[in-house]
């Protein structure tokens, strides 16, 4: 059996406020498979974004166990950890993210800059996936030139451009309306089944949700089916 493109066991965030201690997410354990779609669901505050940051090694747990492609992070130091998410993982989140003073070619490519692939190439992968997303006519505007839709399609050109094997997706539509939010469903379900890439979406979109393989729901910190 294929061992899980990611994976966490046992996790546990508190956060200390004074002298109070707030339980954020508790023994929480979850696996995702390579090409799957998972959802997790959940009210504000029940943990998801904070979630979302332990598995991509963002922050650290106060407890428990996370694997990456077969690596724990924990205790990981931040030269492999960065270098780790850079070749394993894409991000998208509910606002782009996307460096405004750069064109979208500029944006796309600086993941793979950042892991120390040529301009040229860089660049030759970011035009390609780019038009894959059907941006290849706005490579060199800014993002303020373009949609909402426009702009999350570029950040998921950007989460995808490494090839990761997995993305975490946060509220990836939050801030879409509805028909431009199904076109950028329809798009990460296409290219999740073109490049076997797995992604974990937190959202409140029971629509999104529903097209998702499993459909979890984090409540008060604790995950369930």
């Amino acid at each position: 059996m294929n061992e899980p493109v990611l994976s966490c066991k046992n996790l546990q965030k508190r956060f200390d406020q004074g002298n109070l201690f707030v339980d954020v997410l508790q023994e929480v354990t979850l696996e995702v498979a390579q090409g799957e779609r998972v959802a997790i669901m959940g009210s504000s505050g029940s943990g998801k974004s904070t979630l979302l940051h332990l598995l991509g090694g963002l922050e650290s747990p106060s407890s428990g166990e996370i694997t990456l492609d077969g690596h724990s992070l924990i205790g990981m130091n931040e030269k492999k950890l960065s270098e780790l998410r850079n070749r394993v993982l894409g991000f998208i989140y509910q606002f782009h993210h996307l460096l405004g003073e750069f064109t979208l070619l500029e944006n796309v490519a600086m993941p793979l800059l950042i892991g120390g692939t040529p301009v040229d190439i860089a660049s030759s992968k970011a035009n390609d996936i780019l038009k894959r997303v059907g941006l290849g006519n706005r490579v060199e505007h800014k993002p303020g030139e373009l949609s909402g839709g426009e702009r999350q399609r570029a950040a998921i050109a950007r989460a995808l451009v490494t090839k990761p094997k997995c993305v975490l997706a946060d509220e990836p539509t939050g801030n879409l309306d509805r028909r431009t939010a199904d076109h950028v469903y329809g798009l990460m379900l296409e290219l999740n089944q073109e490049f076997n890439v797995s992604f974990l979406v937190v959202t409140h979109d029971a629509a999104l949700a529903k097209r998702m393989d499993t459909i979890l729901q984090l409540t008060d910190g604790r995950l369930s089916s």
